[in-house]
């Protein structure tokens, strides 16, 4: 295969090009018919298995049309959860020096929880949340409310110019968090409510297992220590040091009875609620794993949808001549559609490891195809991480030379007072034995 060139892919750009796409078929890292766990849902439904058996799973598997043929599909991964990834790739690549692209973080180095500075693991490792990372890009309530410098961001000279921003004026966009008009953003947050701009998102992508046939999983546990149910009950302790106790007189009390530890529901007060004791054995069908054919990654960077976008004015306001808006439209176009191309070969490079026990590889190299707007297919071109980030660094220079540059230094906000404040009321509210709930499917941002 030859390699996609940024020649190649701006002619795609100015010569009406419908798409690029990429279909590539995964088998589990374990190898062929091993085991594949997909992500949990909250509500379990029914669905007719491929013996025509009604089977209850809280898997997202529905029928689908394959190669001509009916075939029982289950979602690997959702179009919002491969944004994330592809953002969590251009990050790790940012990090490390081989995409300098702008970026809008919030600055919480330095802030501190009763004396004790925060717990930077909740904040990426280092203290700051990205555009990459919060959930809705640089349209985030984070970004909202934090400051620039003595003012608040949204009513700086560059939030204002983020909030007029349209697709038909994307030049703040573009130069803040030219990610945002890849993977889709609506500023729903912003001064204009529900009226703030749209973003759709340009580049898509989704796996999904073909031919499936539903699993099941065991769990159970032997406790060393031999804590047996009738151990109980276990209460909440009145000292939040001890956290829980087993005698009545030192728990809190609620409506003037000792109060149970953990949540309220059947695990409340058993040992288990604080990880002691047995489990026992038990079947779970709802949720057991899958076997398959294959899985499918299906990625489209629309082209349309990167031609709407328009840029007649700089983030400083500064309009462009109007006999270069049509050059320097193309050639913005063509540094985010390289940026999204880059992202394709990035994933590609860090690996298809989903989740625990949802490892997949590639059957073969990756392979891109440019679709004409009469629906004719291009022959296949190659991209690695290597060649996509140099096709970004030599784009964006094309878009520089046009006159819209982008920053490579990261523009940092501090978070106001009133939002440090709601985190330590947050971390001290947070009582022994609950927690935050975890998301059941993963890297599910929003997005437009």
């Amino acid at each position: 295969m030859e390699p996609l060139t940024l020649d190649r892919l701006t002619k795609a750009l100015t010569s009406g090009a419908a798409a690029i796409r990429s279909r590539t078929r995964l088998q589990p890292a374990g190898g062929p018919n091993d085991k594949l766990f997909p992500p949990t849902f909250g509500e379990a439904v029914r669905v007719r298995d491929v013996d025509g058996n009604e089977t209850v799973t809280r898997y997202a598997a529905e029928w689908r049309r394959v190669d001509g043929h009916e075939c029982l599909c289950v979602l690997l991964d959702s179009v919002a959860s491969q944004a994330n990834r592809f953002e969590e790739v251009l990050l790790l690549a940012y990090d490390e020096g081989e995409l300098p692209i702008p970026m809008v973080r919030v600055d919480f180095t330095g802030e501190t929880h009763d004396d004790v500075e925060l717990d930077l693991s909740l904040l990426g490792g280092n203290g700051y949340l990205t555009t990459l990372q919060v959930p809705h890009r640089l349209a985030d309530a984070l970004l909202r409310d934090s400051m620039l410098g003595d003012v608040r961001f949204r009513a700086s000279q560059r939030g204002r110019a983020f909030t007029e921003a349209t697709p038909h004026s994307a030049g703040a966009v573009y130069e803040l968090c030219p990610t945002a008009l890849i993977f889709g953003m609506w500023d729903s947050t912003g001064p204009k409510g529900g009226q703030g701009a749209k973003f759709q998102r340009a580049l898509v992508s989704e796996i999904v297992g073909v031919n499936v046939r539903f699993g099941r999983k065991t769990a159970s546990r032997i406790d060393p220590a031999g804590i047996e149910l009738q151990a109980g009950p276990i209460y909440e302790a009145r000292d939040p040091e001890q956290e829980w106790t087993v005698i009545a007189d030192e728990a809190k009390t609620d409506k003037q009875r000792p109060k149970l530890f953990g949540r309220s529901g059947s695990k409340a007060g058993k040992p288990s609620s604080i990880n002691h004791g047995n489990v026992t054995p038990m079947i779970d069908s709802e949720a057991g794993g899958v076997t398959l054919d294959y899985a499918e990654q299906t990625t489209v960077l629309s082209l349309p949808a990167l031609r709407r976008l328009r840029f007649p004015k700089r983030l400083d306001g500064t309009p462009i001549d109007p006999g270069q808006r049509t050059k320097l439209d193309r050639a913005a176009q063509t540094a985010l559609a390289g940026l999204a191309l880059a992202a394709i070969g990035l994933q590609r490079r860090d690996g298809y490891d989903l989740r625990s026990r949802c490892a997949l590889v590639p059957e073969g190299p990756l392979a891109l195809e440019i679709v004409d707007h009469d629906g004719g297919v291009s022959e296949p071109f190659s991209l690695t991480a290597d060649s996509g980030l140099a096709m970004v660094k030599e784009a964006a220079d094309q878009a520089a030379s046009a006159g819209m540059p982008w920053g490579s230094a990261p523009i940092d906000l501090k978070p106001a007072p009133k939002l440090v404040d709601l985190i330590r009321r947050s971390r001290r509210s947070a009582t022994p034995g609950e927690s935050a709930q975890e998301p059941q499917c993963s890297h599910s941002k929003s997005s437009s």
